[in-house]
């Protein structure tokens, strides 16, 4: 029997430095604020031509693993924002033909428990930021596109105060496919801004108190409103959804 092999793949100079580049940021042998030699110096190292090094450079930085420092012409790795990474798990939501129950349902599950993972775990800070969002969404609920702004800045401050990075990035990307239609429930239904804002009081007022269990419930409350939101704006849950 003769043994056969598949054809070697030989992928674009530029993305063979980029792996490499992207493998030490990713073991943690280049940390995160450290500089990267210049362009010619890496072109030597590599053996390749300087424009391949700036292509995959131009690459890492897309995916928020480098980034170019005001006064700086060096490239210094950093960690990719939690929006940046949650965009392309958005996008690729979308491209899955998500709908507006789907997201709905998935917040239902998720965020009763992160806001009673909140209220063990905040602290003074978090409080502090919490009432400023929740004061910012009072004070800019005349906008709809700052109302939802503020909302989410609150689902952020909750989320931020488990101190689990986890929960936050599995949140953001269902705050970014919330968003649009939430502008249209807050834009559409007179008694929205209020029921949000008073959630928002409660929920604050539950963490505050290190009350898990109301904390819980509130956020299941508020979730659950988003339901009603939809039926009186005239949004189909069975809506597909875009940006």
């Amino acid at each position: 029997m003769s043994v056969e092999f598949d054809q070697i793949a030989f992928g674009p100079a530029y993305r063979k430095v980029a792996d490499a580049i992207g493998e030490r940021i990713l073991t943690r042998a280049l940390r995160e604020g450290e500089r990267l030699p210049a362009e010619t110096e890496l072109a030597r190292q590599f053996g390749v031509h300087r424009s391949t090094v700036r292509e995959a450079l131009r690459e890492l930085q897309s995916r928020g693993l480098l980034e170019r420092r005001a006064g700086s012409k060096l490239m210094s790795v950093s960690r990719p924002p939690r929006a940046h990474i949650a965009a392309g798990i958005s996008h690729a939501l979308l491209l899955h033909d998500v709908t507006v129950r789907d997201v709905w349902q998935a917040l239902t599950i998720l965020e009763p428990p992160i806001a009673r993972a909140a209220a063990r775990a905040r602290t003074a800070e978090d409080l502090a930021a919490l009432e400023a969002a929740t004061a910012a969404f009072g004070a800019g609920m005349a906008d709809p596109k700052e109302a939802v702004r503020h909302t989410s800045a609150v689902f952020r401050c909750i989320a931020g105060a488990t101190h689990n990075t986890v929960l936050g990035l599995a949140q953001e990307p269902l705050l970014q496919l919330l968003e649009p239609s939430l502008r249209v429930i807050i834009d559409r239904v007179q008694q929205a801004r209020s029921r949000i804002g008073t959630a928002h009081a409660h929920l604050s007022e539950a963490l505050r108190a290190g009350n898990e269990v109301q904390a819980m419930r509130w956020m299941e409350r508020h979730i659950a409103d988003f339901s009603r939101g939809y039926e009186l704006a005239g949004i189909d849950m069975a809506l597909r959804l875009s940006l």
